[in-house]
């Protein structure tokens, strides 16, 4: 279950923004398209293995799907594909580039300080 490792690294990731922050991670966002080889229902149940004992461990997990995005040879025109079919939706060609949805984004990372702990650094 490579989804294990793709969460393993998100949280080394994570772990550098808060630490250089000195903050809290309330919540982490990720964009995943459907040609990107990873599975959201399988990140979902990597996540709380790969966050236990650090400092994510009550972070929540936010995934958004990303749609397969296409760009016609023929008609120029740029549309939503299905990603075992990446017709044209204009013209119906099969003559299309991928513009997008094989993305695995880190999209955000809420953080939060303690009110408290800052007092005391000053």
């Amino acid at each position: 279950m490579h989804e294990l490792s793709v969460c393993q690294n998100l949280v080394m990731q994570v772990e550098r923004i808060a630490r250089e922050r000195n903050a809290r991670v309330s919540s982490i966002t990720i964009k995943i398209g459907p040609l990107s080889g990873v599975e959201a229902a399988l990140v979902e149940q990597a996540y709380p293995l790969a966050v236990a004992g650090t400092c994510l461990s009550a972070a929540r997990l936010i995934i958004d799907s990303l749609p397969v995005r296409v760009h016609c040879g023929v008609c120029q025109k740029d549309s939503v594909a299905a990603p075992n079919r990446m017709l044209c939706a204009h013209c119906g060609d099969w003559r299309t580039e991928l513009l997008s949805g094989d993305e695995l984004l880190l999209s955000s990372v809420e953080l939060s300080r303690d009110p408290i702990a800052e007092v005391a650094l000053q």
